[in-house]
């Protein structure tokens, strides 16, 4: 399966036994994947909204978000290794079908908000680059993706997208370097937590857009597809720690690459006094700024994080819809590619009737923020329940911290529709 291989394509890992100080880079993979998917449009619109209006206030909201996910991506991790079975299937497993299926459904709905801001993206790039209509650029990334998937060859070329996102991220480092920042308002920002007024909309919006629903049923597939439930308790202890280095360092890595759109939005564009409301508005606001490529590089780099991100969104809506039928992900199995093509077909649906653009990707990215309490909670029960796990439940400290998670994202919510 392409999944269950994706970790050995990545790092051309071998199988040998070898024990050695480079081990742990055996196991390093499954994170990443998941990293393309908070890295994606609708993060480069929340991260340049946050930056460009509140300078550099809103940068905890990415610490908190990267915080929160590094704790929830190895819970669902947790999981995925115990049982062999992703997220959606234990919900299918576990619990009363009329719990399960409202669930599931509302977790396939925001892989297909997740979809609509990845290819509006890379519509919106098509754009800038080629001039094209953004509808009929989205309808091309789309398509572009679904074929990936659907033709199983994205685990031909996965190893170069994701080179390519990290020359994403290099780029933002870069562009950090050629402005000037205040480094101490930057530090003040990351860790203490500010509300300036009307931020509402755009806190749960970086919120929704790093913490993102699809991905903990993404990350679950992606590693239970290795199989190790069977392997006795040693290789799932073992497997478990070398889980956490990767969840951490892919995160961390995420964490870098969204306060640095952060900090060139607020570093640029709120010190000028220029609120961004259009990435291609952000694009040519650079250029003059850092060179006449930067344009060029901006909508390049916002292509390819579409393409990338709506790939791994595709696949998590292939693994919900092949959960509500009990089944593991496998895109040769109709319950899987149908769910991967409705997701493409309701993002393009969705798009034609968003008005501003960017404004749908700041939406879309509210409106997983929304979900986010659901699959959250779910998920607490799954992982502290000793019918599911056995000896490896959720111990009682890590319980309380996921259920402040779930507090946190449901009250941050709940002052975005007081406010709305």
């Amino acid at each position: 399966m392409m999944l269950a291989g994706f970790r050995r394509r990545l790092l051309g890992a071998n199988h040998s036994g070898h024990r050695g100080g480079l081990e742990i880079l055996h196991w390093i993979g499954p994170g990443l994947l998941v990293t393309v998917g908070f890295i994606d449009p609708g993060n480069w619109a929340t991260n340049m909204a946050a930056g460009s209006t509140y300078g550099y206030g809103l940068l905890w909201v990415v610490t908190l978000s990267t915080v929160m996910l590094v704790i929830l991506q190895h819970n669902v991790a947790h999981l995925g290794i115990v049982t062999g079975e992703c997220l959606a299937e234990s919900c299918a497993r576990h619990l009363p079908r009329a719990v399960s299926r409202p669930v599931l459904a509302s977790a396939y709905l925001a892989c297909v908000a997740t979809m609509m801001a990845e290819v509006l993206g890379g519509g919106i790039a098509l754009q800038m680059l080629l001039g094209l209509d953004v509808r009929v650029g989205s309808a091309l990334v789309a398509a572009a993706s679904a074929a990936l998937l659907l033709t199983n060859s994205y685990g031909k070329v996965e190893r170069w997208i994701i080179g390519f996102v990290s020359l994403i991220g290099v780029s933002f480092l870069a562009e950090i370097a050629m402005v000037r920042v205040d480094w101490a308002s930057a530090a003040v920002g990351w860790v203490v937590p500010a509300m300036p007024s009307g931020s509402a909309a755009i806190i749960v919006s970086v919120l929704g857009a790093v913490v993102m629903p699809h991905n903990l049923f993404l990350h679950s597939e992606v590693i239970q597809s290795q199989h190790f439930e069977g392997k006795g308790d040693a290789v799932i202890r073992e497997r478990l720690g070398h889980e956490f280095v990767d969840t951490l360092l892919s995160m961390g890595i995420g964490w870098a690459i969204n306060s640095a759109m952060v900090i060139l939005a607020a570093s640029t564009f709120f010190s000028a006094g220029v609120r961004v409301d259009d990435l291609a508005q952000a694009a040519a606001t650079l250029e003059p700024m850092l060179g006449p490529a930067a344009r060029h590089i901006f909508a390049l780099a916002l292509l390819l994080a579409g393409l990338a991100s709506s790939v791994t969104a595709g696949m998590a809506a292939g693994t919900v819809s092949a959960g509500i039928a009990g089944e593991p992900y496998d895109i040769h199995d109709r319950h899987s590619s149908l769910g991967v093509v409705g997701a493409f077909l309701g993002a393009l649906v969705a798009i034609m009737f968003v008005g501003d653009p960017f404004e749908g990707l700041v939406w879309s990215q509210a409106l997983l923020s929304l979900q986010l309490p659901v699959t959250v909670f779910v998920q607490i029960w799954l992982t502290s329940s000793p019918r599911v796990m056995g000896a490896y439940t959720n111990g009682t400290a890590l319980k309380a911290v996921l259920v402040l998670i779930a507090l946190i994202v449901t009250v941050l919510n709940a002052v975005l529709l007081a406010g709305a």
